[in-house]
């Protein structure tokens, strides 16, 4: 009975030891992010040709009012808007190319984003274009964003993410999901770039010299996370990614508890695919000088921080009662330092915003769907997970 007693102890500390690297890792980012950046600018020598391309599965309304505001950009070069069509009706076709948008049809037996951007980035190669900008099917610009890319481009940068906020928040659980874009942003975006490190890619509001994305979806394979396997492959280049924090892509943010869990089904088994792929590269790659890639093989061992939340919450009230592993202190150290990274990661205008705290009671709907995520991720590997979207009007004072 000893001995059972011992591995028990034993497995709580090397549980208790994994989720405060986890903590660790979160706040260290967390207080580097309240540090400035430098400003995003807008001054170019030459002007690129652009493709703004919308991937597009099976969206008919909020598409066309996307076209819409995407032709409106200011830019003094030339630029194309693209919708790589996978399911739209004959009717949305149409008026997509009588808005003045380029559509390009694809047709897989399992669709995937990225099969489709590479088909239409091999069908645009040879038309002059030098950058490429990717959007989500909801996405809208900011005024002159375009024009502050091309700066980023004509700088010598070869891939760009922009910052992405909530187009809408007009819900608690909309609201909630604003707060975690903006944590996102915060802990591995803004925060890697005051070190001068790449920011993780998001999978929208990002940008890319054109030959150079036509090479990585040439050879990206299928995969459930494009953007994280475009993170791998950037960083395994040892290609420096920008981050403009002042420029920005309004994105549609989820309403109600099932499209969460169906948004974050996909992501969680985004990040086991690619946790098993490089947890063992990762570390290759750091013998061989290459941070980046080993920083990105870590943010794969990272829980996910709404599970990591209840985890930490449930093992500070077990400590009360369970004599394994470590101490209440320890336990209730580690949950107060990851709750204190999330207050300081969130912008401070949302603390003003009433919506905030109505907008909290939501976080046990998010657990549990995070949970039911996490049983679920074996779906994501048979079926594209798409997630919905509805046309929402853009809430500018959101920023």
């Amino acid at each position: 009975m000893e001995l059972i007693y011992s591995i028990i102890d034993v497995l709580f500390w090397v549980l208790g030891v994994y989720l405060m690297l986890n903590v660790a890792y979160l706040a260290f980012f967390g207080l580097v992010g309240l540090l400035p950046l430098r400003k995003s600018k807008k001054g170019a020598n030459r002007y690129s040709k652009i493709a703004v391309l919308f991937p597009t599965y099976q969206e008919n309304v909020v598409i066309v009012d996307s076209v819409k505001a995407a032709l409106k950009q200011q830019y003094n070069g030339t630029f194309e808007v693209v919708v790589i069509a996978d399911g739209l009706q004959a009717e949305t076709l149409v008026t997509l190319r009588e808005l003045g948008a380029r559509v390009i049809e694809v047709f897989f037996e399992k669709s995937t984003k990225g099969k489709a951007m590479q088909f239409a980035m091999n069908q645009l190669d040879g038309e002059g274009f030098e950058i490429a900008v990717v959007l989500d099917v909801d996405n809208i610009m900011s005024n002159d964003c375009l024009t502050y890319l091309n700066t980023s481009f004509d700088q010598g940068k070869r891939v760009v993410q922009a910052h992405r906020v909530a187009k809408n928040m007009d819900s608690s659980f909309a609201f909630l999901d604003a707060c975690n874009e903006e944590v996102n942003n915060h802990l591995f975006r803004k925060s890697h770039a005051v070190l001068g490190l790449s920011p993780a890619l998001i999978g929208s509001g990002m940008a890319f010299e054109f030959a150079y994305f036509l090479n990585l979806l040439n050879n990206i394979g299928e995969t459930v996370g494009e953007d994280k396997q475009l993170d791998f492959m950037i960083a395994k280049d040892k290609v420096s990614i920008a981050y403009l924090n002042d420029v920005y892509v309004y994105d549609e943010k989820i309403e109600d508890a099932k499209v969460f869990t169906k948004q974050r089904t996909r992501w969680i088994a985004s990040q086991v695919e690619f946790l098993k792929k490089y947890a063992f590269e990762g570390f290759v790659q750091l013998f061989k000088g290459n941070v980046e890639f080993f920083n990105k093989t870590l943010q794969t061992f990272l829980v996910p921080r709404m599970l990591l939340l209840a985890l930490l919450f449930l093992l500070a009230v077990q400590s009360f009662f369970n004599p394994f592993g470590p101490t209440k202190a320890f336990w209730l150290g580690l949950f107060i330092s990851l709750c204190l990274t999330l207050v300081i990661a969130i912008p401070r205008r949302f603390y003003a915003d009433k919506r905030l705290y109505v907008a909290l009671f939501q976080i046990p709907r998010a657990m549990l769907g995070m949970v039911i995520a996490l049983a679920n991720i074996g779906k994501a590997k048979k079926s594209f997970m798409a997630t919905p979207h509805s046309s929402k009007p853009l809430e500018e004072e959101n920023i």
